[in-house]
């Protein structure tokens, strides 16, 4: 049994949005902070992890990131503020 994440990263509340998945937090916001992984994130500067959610089971999380990436948009930032109405960066939280 292998725990998973979804993580929502932003660049300012209510800009750009990325979600993903990964087995371990800590290590994969690190790299999108500090430009380890090219592509979306490094592209529009997303460095601020917004939300997250925990799953036991990696399975579980692929299956909610693949849900959440099907939402509207209005959606997505309905479910951040619900959580982070500040929009503040949830990393030192994590660590």
């Amino acid at each position: 049994m292998r725990q998973g994440y979804v993580y929502i990263m932003a660049n300012k509340p209510q800009g750009t949005l990325y979600i993903g998945v990964t087995s371990d937090i800590i290590k994969r916001v690190y790299e999108h902070k500090n430009d380890f992984i090219d592509g979306f994130t490094r592209k529009y500067e997303l460095k601020s992890l917004v939300y997250y959610e925990v799953f036991d089971e990696i399975a579980e999380a692929i299956k909610r990131e693949k849900q959440l990436k099907e939402w509207q948009r209005k959606w997505k930032i309905e479910l951040i503020e619900k959580q982070n109405p500040k929009w503040e960066d949830l990393y030192e939280t994590i660590l």
